[in-house]
């Protein structure tokens, strides 16, 4: 059960940087800094949880892991953030570090 309170800290941890984006405009500052507040708050818990039964350094190296390839692919599909092969070969190294965790846990 703690690897499934990991997976869902790392997807919430997407949703905080997707907030704090959001509130970089005026008309979206309120509920973008909230929406962020809301994420944080739910993935730290999640994280929390998943620090019972999973060492400190694996569950907050995944959950970071999580998080920023999760981030990266919102900001190229929603945001238009710029690609290049070399940002891809960042992302799979990390989703890779992030499996070999799990796989020596």
């Amino acid at each position: 059960m703690a690897w499934i309170y990991l997976l869902f800290a790392g997807l919430f941890e997407i949703g905080w940087p997707v907030g704090l984006k959001l509130a970089q405009s005026p008309a979206t500052r309120l509920p973008g800094i909230l929406l962020a507040i809301f994420f944080l708050a739910v993935s730290a818990v999640f994280l929390w949880l998943a620090q019972r039964q999973i060492p400190i350094g694996t569950a907050y190296a995944v959950w970071t892991g999580i998080g920023a390839a999760g981030t990266f692919a919102v900001g190229v599909l929603v945001y238009g953030d710029p690609t290049s092969i070399a940002r891809y070969i960042g992302v799979a190294l990390i989703v890779g570090g992030v499996i070999t965790l799990k796989l020596a846990h």
